[in-house]
């Protein structure tokens, strides 16, 4: 087995003085997608933002790439939050939003016809390019996790942390986003960590499986070995079943 990308060990996370993580130890391999499941408060947020040093953590997070990742924002890594809240107040586009994020300067100063371009090659990956003038609070929820998606892409990232991304997503929906994480994934190599709560979709995505409990890795494996009935019933409560989708 080749060296992972990231090395977790004794992970421990302790928020307002209650335990979230409980000495986590798990590995994410380099150039594969692994999906975190679990049920809320299993810890699987927390996870995500201890990676990007967000929260507090004792243990040791080790990334394997050659770059430099103790800074506060490590460099490399893109990050799709579950959730943005935008301020229907606030006139924004889409080429604004990535404006704000990308550039150091105002956007009064303007964002000039090479930074457009580029803006709308990054759209152009995750299917959306026609929007970047459009107003980011009129974004679908689809739509708007294709656009964070697509702004977590630049500059490439070697890791790429996922949290719900398909949430409040129409099922068809779920499915054409995950399989253009799989499309990234193949096309591009980079390395994804993607949490979620939908069992069924992640045989059609994932090449590992971690399953979090009460703020532990419970178990990990490849999807067709860890999502069986009676592991799914420790980690998800009895009663809860899957069905197995092929690539």
């Amino acid at each position: 087995m080749s060296q992972p990308l990231v090395s977790i060990r004794g992970l421990t996370v302790t928020l307002g003085g209650t335990p979230i993580l409980s000495g986590v130890n798990t590995d994410i391999e380099r150039g594969k997608v692994t999906a975190l499941l679990g049920l809320n408060g299993a810890g699987k947020t927390t996870l995500l933002r201890a990676l990007i040093r967000e929260v507090p953590y004792e243990g040791s997070v080790r990334f394997h790439c050659g770059h430099d990742h103790s800074k506060p924002t490590p460099e490399h890594i893109g990050y799709v939050p579950q959730r943005l809240r935008i301020d229907g107040s606030v006139s924004l586009t889409v080429l604004d939003l990535f404006g704000l994020c990308l550039r150091r300067r105002p956007l009064f100063f303007g964002l000039g016809k090479r930074f457009r371009t580029r803006v709308v090659e990054l759209l152009k990956q995750v299917g959306v390019e026609r929007m970047v003038d459009r107003a980011v609070d009129k974004l679908s929820g689809g739509e708007l996790q294709r656009v964070l998606l697509s702004l977590a892409l630049e500059p490439q990232p070697e890791l790429l942390l996922l949290d719900e991304p398909a949430a409040g997503v129409d099922f068809q929906m779920q499915q054409g986003f995950y399989d253009l994480i799989a499309q990234l994934n193949q096309q591009t190599g980079v390395t994804v960590l993607l949490v979620s709560h939908d069992v069924t979709l992640m045989p059609r995505v994932a090449h590992q499986v971690s399953c979090m409990k009460d703020g532990r890795i419970d178990c990990s494996g490849a999807p067709q070995v860890i999502l069986t009935a009676e592991t799914l019933a420790r980690v998800f409560g009895p009663g809860t079943g899957v069905h197995l989708h092929t690539h």
